[in-house]
């Protein structure tokens, strides 16, 4: 079966609606799905809740979504690069659900395996427990976290087959996975589509059985922080 669209504007078509869940893969700017973002933006769809590590940064990757106001809820474990993501969430303007960041991958990895909810003991006596149910187990406690089940996940890998079989490279690989098996529908950018059966089966880090649709297209590397040491005098 081939899954190739030719544009992300058309592996999106039918899928979006508003007030839709949506999760992201993507780790700062490393590995984030920056053309089906864009396409979400041109879509106009809004009302978004989206579950992701972070939000980019101002003007790029999920930060296009934040200056459009398509986004109406952040399921996240940073802020901190995105000065108009805290400047809305510091108004009022959108709501923020923190999230520990490994209790959020497990929360993808939970949802995506048809696990409904697991305990954990991360964040237990801090605002990340308020309105949790608690259980106590040998002598300590416990917080219940729910598995997340998205609308739809986008994300990033770098090689994919026309079946959807994925590679990843290096620490592109983030949050990618978890979000890519949580979604109901789940569309993949990619650097390259290579031909069937050209990708060892050892390699591949996510079958295609999680993805429905891919795109290809050119991405933009961008550093999110580079920092030089600075030259010494000869």
């Amino acid at each position: 079966m081939n899954k190739v669209y030719g544009s992300a504007g058309e592996a999106l078509d039918g899928l979006l609606f508003d007030g839709m869940l949506v999760a992201a893969g993507g780790f700062g700017l490393c590995g984030i799905p920056e053309l089906l973002i864009a396409a979400i933006r041109d879509a106009g769809t809004k009302d978004l809740t989206v579950a992701s590590n972070n939000a980019g940064v101002d003007g790029f990757g999920l930060g296009v979504l934040l200056q459009t106001r398509q986004v109406k809820k952040m399921i996240s474990s940073y802020v901190g690069e995105n000065a108009e993501f805290m400047r809305q969430y510091l108004s009022g303007e959108l709501e923020l659900e923190f999230n520990p960041q490994g209790t959020l991958a497990e929360r993808m990895r939970a949802g995506g395996a048809g696990i409904p909810g697991f305990y954990t003991a991360t964040g237990v006596g801090t605002v990340i427990a308020e309105g949790k149910e608690h259980h106590d187990f040998d002598g300590k406690t416990y917080i219940l976290e729910r598995g997340i089940v998205a609308d739809l996940s986008i994300v990033k890998a770098w090689k994919a087959d026309p079946s959807g079989n994925l590679v990843f490279r290096k620490t592109a690989r983030n949050f990618n996975v978890p979000a890519a098996t949580c979604g109901r529908t789940c569309v993949v950018e990619v650097e390259e589509v290579v031909p069937l059966g050209s990708l060892d089966p050892d390699t591949i880090h996510l079958p295609g059985i999680y993805v429905h649709r891919i795109i290809a297209g050119t991405h933009e590397k961008r550093i999110e922080q580079r920092t030089v040491r600075k030259r010494e005098n000869a």
